[in-house]
Formats: C-alpha cells, structure tokens, sequence
C-alpha cells in the first residue's frame, strides 16, 4: 500500500471496504477507463459492479437495505473511485446527495418508498439547482412551480444535471410563491421536488424533457444533461419534507456532502496524477540517468506528495466534521477549495513530468488534464468557497470591541 493518503483511526469494516473499493478499482477501471472516456461512453459494466458490491446503498440506513456507513466511508471510497476514473465517482456523487436529503429531510412516506430501491442501485439519483442564466446564484432561479389542487404545475429550464438521463429520480430546486407573500426573500420561497421519471433523452414523462448529453472537454461517460419542466404536474406529497419554502436549506445541507465529494475526487485525481509521475519519473532517462534523479525532478515530486497529502487531510476532517452532527460548511469549504486547487496544479506538474508524451491520448495523464479543470467548478467555484470560508470566519472570530 503507497505511504500516501493514509487515514488513522478506521474500523476493521472501514479498512475491508476500502480495500474491496480499491482492488475493483485497479482491476476493473483503471484499465478501462481511458477507452471508455475517449469514445464517452456510459460506463455500464463498471456501474453494475458498483451495484453488485452494494455502493449505491452505502449511506443508506441499514433500516432501508443500505449499509449505513458514514460519510467519511463514503468520502474515502469515492477517493478511490476517482483515482480511477473521476466520471464513475460523479455517477454515485449526485445518488448520494439526493438519498443524503430523503435520509434528513424526507417525510417518512418518501423514505420508505424511494430508499430501499436507492440503497439496491434500481432507483438512481440526480439533483438540479442550476439553470441556464445562474450557477452558484441560487436565489435567481426563475423556474416556478404553481399549486394547481391536489398538485404543483412546474415550468421552467435547469442546467448540468449529471446523471440527468440514466437518472429516474432528480430532487429539482424551483421557486414556489404559494403561502409566501411578496417580498418573502427568495432563499425562503424555494422548493426541492422529487421528480420520478423514466431513463433517456427526449420527453420522458408529460411535460418533462432531457434534451441530450452535453458535450464537454472532460468528465466524460457520465451524462450531463439539461431538463425542461413545460406543465410538468408533480403531486403534493412528492414535495421533499411535506412542506414548501424549505428547499434552499435541504439542498445546501445536500451541497455540504457534495463538497465533501469534489475534496475526495480532487484527493483521487491528484493521487493517480502522483502515481503516474512517479513511475514515469523513473522510466525516463535523459543525460543519462532517469528523470527522477534530476533535482528539480525532486523537487516538483516532493511538491506533488505534499499537496495530496495536505488536501487529504483536509477532506478527512471535513468529512469527520460532518459525520459528529456539527456544522461543516467551513470545513468542507475548505477542504473542496484546497483539494480541486491541488488536483489542478499536482495534474500539472505530473503532465510537466511526462514532457511531450502528456500531450499524447496514449498516455493517462492526458486524460486527468482534462478532468481537473471540471473540480475548480463542481459544487461551487474558488471564488464561492472562498466567500463561505471567509463569512464563516468572521463569524467565529466576530471583534468583541
């Protein structure tokens, strides 16, 4: 087992886990996954294995057929996902987010009927806030949602969903003014709705189309999709919760697992860019000795070692934060700000290290190049966690002057 990344204090079932995770992950993704990527193809057969080794369920309670493991299980699994190939882990990310909010915030009805079928990976989940005018701007979304009797009647366009097509549940964010009078302010006046529909594009249910996949520089395999909502009914009691105007704090609560998931795929990403680097160092000569014995070789590699060692770290508290019931939104601030900067800079150096043959599509390296940018992005960008951190800060360092 490699020197890096290593996390103290785990149980015997946490240690058997993560080494069944990880021998799947050097056996059936690492050699696949740069084929797959290159033809963007859905990863099915690496997805079913997922299924088979009960990681759709992993969070789930043991009451509702899941494994009820800890988020930091999770986290430390989706670690090892990514290092293999980021657009597994992202397929699992936005199931995980949507169970996370059934599991908190769900009425006992939904829980019953939607997390059994998660926890057995029949049911998967995808969850929307952003649309085509907003990203991190929650409080501009325009689509609506208007009580119509025993119903909700939903228009409205949303943007990068992944999973959006293979999906049959998608926990979607829309404004719904009804009990909330004018001038209520907007995060107040926002409901998460549960969303079943078939899987694939075009319109798959009455007034519900997913478009098709759009097309990316990277994070390929997975779906990333659009949803129109023209007329889409939606009946009342598949409001999450049971009550409107509470939306916002479900899905921000779902977001703070969700960074903790973008810290692991960067700690994932940047460890692999590090194996690759590495070994390339000492397979390469030039003046005739490896690379790996040229000093700046050195230097650049103990750089490397350092950043994944440091954003690891940080995603395992965050995760540990979350996991003892305390609020971890700087943590996991923290801990995806760090880890998406690292992954980018420690892909860098290791696509430095492989000189012209990075540039290469034979090469992994090329692969991960592309991939990392999508992590400065996912789940909020630099700028936004930095916004968080620094609201937070002030808050526990308020002047008593």
């Amino acid at each position: 087992m490699a020197r890096l990344a290593q996390t103290a204090g785990l149980t015997a079932v946490q240690q058997e886990i993560l080494s069944t995770v990880r021998d799947f992950v050097d056996k059936e993704i690492i050699p696949v996954a740069t084929e797959l990527e290159h033809r963007d193809e859905y990863p099915q057969q690496i997805v079913d294995g997922l299924k088979e080794l009960g990681l759709f369920g992993l969070m789930i309670p043991e009451e509702y057929g899941g494994l009820g493991e800890s988020l930091l299980t999770y986290a430390l699994c989706v670690e090892e996902i990514a290092r293999g190939w980021m657009s597994v882990s992202g397929i699992i990310n936005t199931h995980f987010i949507v169970a996370y909010m059934l599991k908190q915030h769900g009425t006992q009805e939904q829980k019953d009927h939607f997390l059994p079928r998660m926890a057995a990976g029949d049911i998967r989940g995808a969850f929307s806030m952003s649309e085509p005018g907003l990203g991190s701007d929650v409080s501009a979304i325009t689509s609506k949602a208007v009580k119509d009797g025993d119903e909700y009647v939903l228009n409205g366009q949303k943007m990068w969903l992944t999973n959006g097509g293979t999906s049959s549940l998608v926990a979607v964010l829309v404004r719904s003014d009804e009990g909330h009078p004018e001038g209520t302010a907007p995060h107040k006046s926002m409901t998460t709705f549960l969303v079943e529909k078939e899987p694939g594009f075009g319109e798959v249910r009455p007034g519900l189309t997913i478009p098709g996949k759009i097309d990316k520089m990277g994070y390929k395999g997975v779906d990333t999709t659009e949803l129109i909502m023209d007329g889409l009914r939606i009946p009342a009691d598949r409001v999450l919760g049971g009550v409107t105007g509470r939306g916002f704090y479900q899905m921000m609560d779902g977001v703070e697992v969700g960074r903790v998931n973008v810290a692991a795929r960067g700690c994932g990403v940047a460890q692999r860019a590090f194996e690759l680097g590495v070994q390339y160092a000492q397979q390469r000569h030039t003046f005739g000795k490896a690379i790996a014995q040229h000093q700046a070789i050195q230097f650049k590699l103990a750089e490397m070692a350092t950043k994944v060692e440091a954003a690891h770290a940080m995603m395992v508290n965050a995760a540990r934060k979350k996991d003892s019931g305390e609020r971890n939104d700087l943590e996991a601030g923290m801990a995806k700000y760090l880890a998406s900067e690292y992954c980018k800079e420690v892909v860098e150096d290791a696509f430095r290290i492989h000189g012209g043959y990075g540039f290469s599509k034979e090469y992994e390296i090329e692969r991960l190049y592309r991939e990392a940018p999508m992590l400065l992005i996912g789940e909020g960008t630099a700028e936004i966690q930095k916004m968080i951190i620094g609201r937070r800060l002030l808050e526990e360092y308020r002047f008593q002057g």
